[in-house]
């Protein structure tokens, strides 16, 4: 399966009773937006955790619909992401989302050994971008958010993490492409060794759920083409699902080149938690939050 563009999502995420988000400090940034429109869509059902007057100014200054959501007034920052994370660990809420928050207050109370959304699993980031040069294909990028240097072993959990969100938005073997600057295995070259050793371990059955290959440069991991001239014969080469990044600097870089320079659109959700996370960056359009919503939507529906 290739998934041609994220508006399967939107879709995906409307079937069945509605997943209830909470989302904590929701002021500005387009997050407010965001989850107003995706409750009127039927997407979530919408708690937001602040201040409530702050709450209520900036929907009538941007026009927001208010009569969809549930508001509960808390104006200390770290008070209501810790009640934002209560809801979800409580069963109140079936994911969590970021608004105008530090991320590190946020994963603190995400991390909060007696409440939080622990599960011995590791935390990473996975973005989906719509390519339009690519005729609007969905490709997968982990981890630019979480990980900064991950190891084997964490490598191998954010393979894990990825594959299962994967078969809940319905690819059910994606295809995963460890990448490196280059497809020869070098000794001198980390990613490389990792990569390789990524892709033994799929085959021997210790990374499931999924096809793993590499290590793969990035244009012989998307076009088939690269590939097919390069002389790899490989069921993941030109037809990835999902890049494996070597670390967050690369992640960051793609992501970001796919997102901003290319006009792309994307959807990004923190997984290896109890729920769902929804995780954006302040600069991410509307419409990137809104998917990254129903990309969590369809997460959560377990």
């Amino acid at each position: 399966m290739t998934m041609q563009n994220l508006d399967f999502l939107l879709e995906e995420s409307k079937k069945g009773r509605p997943m209830t988000l909470a989302l904590a400090c929701p002021y500005g940034d387009d997050a407010l937006e965001a989850v107003t429109r995706a409750a009127r869509e039927g997407i979530v059902k919408a708690v937001l955790i602040g201040d409530e007057p702050r709450i209520r100014a900036l929907a009538e200054k941007d026009h927001c619909d208010l009569s969809k959501v549930f508001i509960v007034d808390e104006k200390d920052e770290e008070k209501a992401a810790a009640l934002s994370v209560k809801m979800v660990s409580s069963g109140e809420a079936d994911l969590l989302m970021k608004g105008l928050v530090k991320t590190s207050t946020l994963l603190k109370a995400v991390l909060n050994k007696e409440w939080g959304l622990r599960t011995g699993s590791l935390l990473s980031h996975l973005f989906l971008f719509e390519v339009p040069a690519m005729d609007g294909r969905v490709i997968g990028i982990s981890d630019g958010g979480m990980n900064t240097y991950p190891d084997l072993n964490a490598k191998a959990k954010i393979i894990e993490n990825a594959a299962a969100c994967y078969h809940k938005i319905g690819v059910p073997q994606p295809r995963i492409a460890a990448l490196a600057a280059v497809e020869a295995v070098n000794p001198d070259m980390q990613a490389t060794i990792d990569a390789a050793a990524l892709a033994k371990m799929n085959e021997r059955g210790q990374i499931k759920g999924c096809i793993v290959d590499g290590p793969l440069a990035l244009d012989n991991a998307i076009s088939a083409e690269a590939a097919k001239i390069k002389g790899i014969d490989s069921p993941v080469a030109g037809n990835a699902h999902m890049l494996l990044v070597p670390d967050i600097e690369a992640g960051n870089f793609v992501g970001k080149v796919l997102l901003y320079m290319t006009k792309g659109r994307g959807a990004g959700v923190i997984l290896g938690a109890a729920a769902p996370i929804v995780l954006t960056s302040r600069f991410d359009s509307m419409e990137t939050k809104l998917l990254s919503i129903a990309l969590g939507a369809v997460t959560a529906r377990g």
